[in-house]
């Protein structure tokens, strides 16, 4: 099948970052060439075969998903190997909750096999529980802590509720999972429950599986409670891989396990604790959808969880392809999304993964057509994801030097369904996803994924959650994460819902975005593979860099930051951009007749401009992220912190620290000024 240009698509001659016009009509008819491949029955047949049954990492059943995933990009006829790794990924020994007063109940912890979904029935499921949560056996009163947030145990302690020696309930949503536990532990909490309120994910918001989309009652969402924020990948390897005999910390110095205990719970399984709790009644905010009154104790429910886990180190196999660089072998563009899921996982992941088999197919057809890209692609199947990326970032640290070296940019996607097109990732990379976007249609509207001037494309600024952050976070090396979806498709996240029958019938059923977003991936490795100059563009860093320092202004009630330094060196940063641009429009048309060796000075100036943003010491107590302009906040898990040596500090009153990271970050700022205006001169120099 000929693509068909789609109505309100982006003019044949509208300019592609870094080509001039001519190369920009020949760039177009390569992807034009591209975007005739991409199948929503192969991406059907791959999301079967991925999520036909359980396949969590260091299972059988991951092993099984890799050997699939490298016989189809070998019949491609890619080099493609795996590269294996191990990680700490404890397996529950035993779960048992119950309340023994007033009445007494004992949580199932399983969900209920759904007639019309024949995978919910599936052997070898993993059980509910949260990966990372203590051993423990504790029996105590409960106290529900809405979402368990620091701003809920401010409100607890104003009301005179003390949650010490207790056993908190908190509900899904508003923040990452591991910090509902780390939480508690710190306010002295003896474990913690999780469970997933109708209100939140299920019935309050529309029919639940299998009518509708929605998590049924009996559901709960399994999930890992690593603590990210101090850092990513295996537990017992902190800034090293973890690999076949490496060294590995002994259990109890590892620093990202949680303390106390914690399990995840259906809705069902919490209701017997909501109904006989007493005390205060909770405020209106603080109030989901099951049919009771929400108190918030402590007790007269008293409860006794008990856990117990198999701490053993298993097997991760991340599978990669290459395709060799013709011009700059030695410049890597990557693409990447993981293979492990919690159960079956038809839409997290193998919506994302058949998205990198039917781009890699893409390309593939490309090369026996008797293309080769002028820069080396690397596609990338990570396993472990889910436990806290932990295939992915071993593979970073072990390849760290080389990445330096040679990273253009990682792409990443997760999960792709029925619905718009949203992106984070670092700044320089805003103009060149914003024209992507412009230049592939949504494939109901038939219009362009993004329709309004590349000026007005909103990119988040890189968090966690997902394999891109060890490039970004450990080396430095620019990031989009990317994907598709509406409301609902979040709907049975990491239960034995997340099925092919139900993607089939809610995640994308048609499988046709997930062709499309093959077309946009596709679409954007061979703008990064084959542009002359890197579509890197520094004004919008400056412009993201003005938004942080006006929230950071926020927090000063007290007049004690000094920002100063810092809105310096943005400004000078800004003018810097300006004429960087300047520059780049008068010398662009020269690209297409530069030498190669000038064109990799120019372009590594370019892609190393985001390492200039890390230092070697890392962020205040958590020295493995090296990034200064954005991390995971501790307190957020997956959502960015801005600026977040100095927000962090300020937020926790502790102003001299504050004041220290605004001078280090106004000396990084000086250093990119410093990388522009010689790529500047680069430009020139062509």
């Amino acid at each position: 099948m000929i693509l068909i240009p789609a109505l309100g698509l982006a003019a044949p001659d509208a300019p592609i970052r870094g080509f001039s016009p001519e190369e920009a009509a020949r760039q177009r008819a390569l992807e034009q060439r591209t975007h005739a491949i991409p199948r929503p029955e192969r991406i059907r047949e791959h999301i079967r075969r991925i999520s036909a049954e359980p396949h969590d990492a260091g299972s059988p059943g991951s092993k099984a998903v890799a050997d699939y995933l490298l016989a189809a990009l070998k019949e491609m006829g890619l080099e493609a190997w795996v590269e294996r790794y191990e990680g700490l990924l404890p397996r529950p020994v035993h779960r048992s909750l119950e309340m023994v007063s007033p009445v007494r109940f004992r949580a199932s912890l399983k969900e209920p096999v759904v007639d019309e979904d024949p995978d919910s029935a599936d052997r070898n499921q993993l059980p509910v529980y949260n990966a990372y949560s203590a051993d423990g056996d504790v029996t105590a009163p409960v106290v529900y802590v809405n979402y368990g947030l620091p701003e809920d145990y401010a409100y607890l302690k104003s009301q005179g509720i003390d949650v010490k020696g207790r056993i908190v309930l908190a509900r899904y949503g508003a923040s990452w999972r591991g910090v509902k536990p780390k939480m508690a532990h710190e306010h002295g909490a003896a474990a913690c429950l999780i469970y997933s309120d109708p209100r939140d994910d299920g019935y309050f918001a529309g029919d639940v599986y299998p009518k509708g989309p929605y998590r049924p009652l009996g559901s709960a969402q399994r999930g890992s409670t690593v603590e990210m924020a101090l850092h990513p990948g295996d537990p017992l390897s902190p800034g090293w891989a973890s690999e076949p005999g490496s060294r590995r910390l002994p259990l109890a110095e590892a620093r990202t396990l949680q303390r106390i205990p914690v399990l995840p719970i259906s809705a069902e399984d919490a209701r017997p604790l909501l109904e006989n709790l007493g005390g205060p009644v909770a405020p209106e905010r603080w109030r989901g959808a099951l049919p009771l009154t929400y108190h918030l104790g402590p007790g007269p429910a008293r409860a006794r969880l008990a856990l117990k886990f198999d701490w053993s180190s298993r097997p991760l196999y991340n599978v990669l392809a290459r395709i060799p660089g013709s011009v700059f072998p030695d410049e890597w563009v990557l693409y990447g999304n993981h293979h492990d899921a919690w159960v079956n996982g038809a839409a997290d992941p193998a919506s994302g993964a058949a998205v990198v088999l039917e781009t890699a197919r893409s390309l593939a057809e490309l090369c026996s057509q008797g293309w080769r890209p002028k820069r080396t692609i690397v596609l990338a199947l990570w396993d472990g994801e889910e436990y806290g990326l932990l295939g992915s970032t071993e593979w970073v640290e072990k390849h760290a030097a080389e990445l330096e070296r040679k990273a253009v940019a990682y792409l990443n996607t997760d999960t792709v369904g029925k619905g718009g097109l949203g992106a984070a990732g670092s700044p320089v990379l805003r103009q060149f996803m914003a024209e992507v976007a412009r230049d592939i249609p949504d494939p109901e509207t038939g219009k362009p994924f993004w329709q309004k001037p590349a000026a007005d494309f909103r990119m988040g600024a890189p968090g966690s959650g997902s394999d891109y952050a060890a490039f970004v976070h450990r080396t430095g090396v620019p990031v989009i994460n990317t994907g598709t979806g509406g409301p609902g498709l979040g709907g049975v996240y990491h239960s034995i819902y997340d099925s092919f029958e139900w993607y089939s019938r809610f995640g994308d059923p048609k499988f046709t975005y997930g062709a499309a977003m093959a077309k946009v991936m596709s679409t954007a490795l061979l703008r990064l593979a084959e542009a002359p100059v890197l579509p890197f563009e520094f004004t919008s860093m400056s412009a993201a860099l003005e938004g942080y320092l006006q929230e950071i202004g926020k927090l000063d009630k007290e007049k004690k930051l000094r920002l100063e330094p810092v809105r310096k060196e943005t400004a000078n940063l800004k003018k810097a951009a300006e004429r960087f641009e300047k520059r780049y429009r008068k010398e662009l048309a020269k690209a297409a007749r530069a030498a190669p060796e000038r064109l990799a000075a120019l372009n590594g100036l370019l892609f190393r401009s985001e390492r200039t943003l890390t230092t070697p010491q890392g962020l205040p107590g958590r020295d493995w992220f090296k990034h200064r302009l954005y991390a995971p906040g501790l307190y957020t898990g997956y959502s960015a912190k801005t600026l977040p040596g100095i927000r962090e500090a300020a937020e926790g009153g502790r102003w001299e620290e504050a004041n220290r990271e605004a001078e280090t970050v106004a000396g990084i700022l000086r250093a990119l000024r410093r990388d522009i205006d010689q790529a500047a001169d680069a430009m020139k120099g062509l």
